[in-house]
C-alpha cells in the first residue's frame, strides 16, 4: 500500500514528525539506512533545554516543545531535573545574568540565585563559581528511548534513499511512490538540497556515582559556544547525572566534516572543564567517550518546512544540538504546515527558502 508521507530518517527528528503525522490520519512509512536512533540521536546527552536560547523563534520552539514532551515521554527515562547555569569568574557575571533577564522577559523560569544557594543544590560545586541562574524547565530523558517511543506503531524500513522527487523515494530497494516525503536525515541532510553540515560533539562517561550531581550543570561559556559559527574546537563545562548515576561530561563543538576520530585533545579540553564545575569529579574514572554528528545550519536556525523547488519535498533537519529538546514542536509544526493546520508557532523563522539554507 502507498504511503501518504515518507520520512527519511529514524532519529528523534524523523520519528517526531511520523508520529505527529500519524497522529493526523495520514499513513506513514520511515526509511533509514540503520534503523531507529542509529545516528545523531544515539550520540546525544538527551538534554530538553530553554536555558542555552537567546530570546527569538528557537526559544519558542523550545517552549513550546518542553510542553509537548511531558505526554510524550513515556518510558523514555523523563526527568524534569532542572538545569544549573555558573559563572566561573567575576567577567561572566554580568553577561550571564543580562541573559537570564532576557529569557525571563520571553517567558523563561530563570531564577537568579546565590552562589550559596546554588551550593545548596549541588553540593559538590567548586564553591569559587561567582554566580548561578536555576532554570526549573530544564530536562532530560534517553534519546535512544524516547525516538522509540515515538516510533511505536509505525513502519520503519531499513533501506537506503539515494534520491527523491517529492512523490517518490530512490532506495537500495527500489522506488516509493508517495504523496509527500520528508527530509529529517540530520547532519545529511544536505544530500538533498538544503545547507546543513555537521558539527561533531564529544561525551565522557564515568563509572556510577548515583545521587551526586542533581541538575543538568554547565558553565556561562555554553551558550556561546552554541550560538558560534566557528569550525575551529570549542569546548564547555557541561556536567550532568543520569538514572543509572554515571555522569555525562561535555560539550565540544568541531566542524571536520564526518571524522569521526575521538581526540585526546578534546578529552582533556572536556574533563578539564568538569573538573573546574566539580573538583570531587577529578578521581572519578572514565568508562568510554562516545561522539556524534549535528546538523549545523549556518545561521543557526532550524529548517522547518516544503522546499520551494521541489513540491512534495518537506525538511525538518539544521537542529544542531537542539534536536531532542526541539523533536516534538518540530513535528507537530510541520504536520500542522503539510496538512494546512494553524501552527503551533511562527513557521516563517525556519522556513526553507532563507538564504544561508537554500543550495
Amino acid at each position: 500500500m502507498q504511503p501518504d508521507v515518507v520520512v527519511m530518517g529514524a532519529g528523534i527528528i524523523g520519528a517526531a514528525c511520523a508520529q505527529a503525522l500519524k497522529a493526523r490520519g495520514l499513513g506513514v512509512l520511515v526509511v533509514d539506512r540503520h534503523g531507529p536512533a542509529s545516528g545523531t540521536s544515539s550520540a546525544g546527552e538527551g538534554n530538553v533545554l530553554v536555558s542555552d536560547k537567546e530570546p527569538g523563534p528557537e526559544l519558542d520552539l523550545a517552549l513550546a516543545s518542553r510542553d509537548l514532551w511531558p505526554e510524550l515521554a513515556d518510558d523514555a527515562e523523563w526527568e524534569e531535573k532542572g538545569g544549573l547555569v555558573v559563572a566561573t569568574t567575576s567577567g561572566a557575571v554580568v553577561p550571564l545574568q543580562a541573559f537570564a533577564a532576557a529569557q525571563r522577559a520571553a517567558g523563561v523560569d530563570a531564577c537568579e540565585i546565590t552562589a550559596a544557594d546554588a551550593l545548596a543544590r549541588e553540593p559538590h560545586l567548586n564553591p569559587e563559581i561567582t554566580a548561578a541562574v536555576h532554570y526549573l524547565q530544564d530536562a532530560q530523558l534517553n534519546p535512544v528511548k524516547a525516538t522509540r517511543t515515538l516510533l511505536r506503531g509505525i513502519e520503519v524500513r531499513r533501506t537506503e534513499v539515494s534520491t527523491t522527487d517529492g512523490r517518490s523515494v530512490t532506495t537500495t530497494d527500489g522506488v516509493i511512490s508517495c504523496g509527500a516525503v520528508v527530509n529529517a536525515t540530520g547532519p545529511w541532510a544536505g544530500n538533498f538540497g538544503v545547507n546543513v553540515l555537521p558539527r561533531r560533539g564529544v561525551v565522557l562517561v564515568t563509572t556510577p556515582i548515583p545521587g551526586t550531581i542533581r541538575h543538568k550543570v554547565y558553565d556561562a561559556d555554553y551558550v556561546g559556544a552554541v550560538a558560534s559559527g566557528d569550525a575551529d574546537l570549542q569546548t564547555s563545562g557541561v556536567v550532568e547525572s543520569t538514572q543509572g548515576g554515571t555522569v555525562l561530561i561535555g560539550s565540544s563543538r568541531q566542524r571536520k566534516g564526518f571524522d569521526g576520530t575521538i581526540e585526546s585533545k578534546v578529552l582533556k579540553a572536556l574533563a578539564r572543564k568538569a573538573i573546574a564545575m566539580f573538583p570531587m569529579l577529578t578521581n572519578v574514572p572514565v568508562m568510554r567517550a562516545y561522539g556524534g554528528f549535528r546538523p549545523y545550519a549556518p545561521d543557526h536556525l532550524p529548517i522547518i518546512g516544503e522546499d520551494p523547488r521541489t513540491p512534495g519535498l518537506w525538511h525538518a533537519t539544521g537542529h544542531e544540538g537542539a534536536g531532542v529538546g526541539l523533536a516534538p514542536a518540530t513535528g507537530r509544526l510541520l504536520a500542522q504546515l503539510l496538512t494546512g493546520e494553524d501552527p503551533l508557532v511562527d513557521p516563517r523563522p525556519f522556513r526553507v527558502d532563507r538564504p544561508e539554507v537554500l543550495v
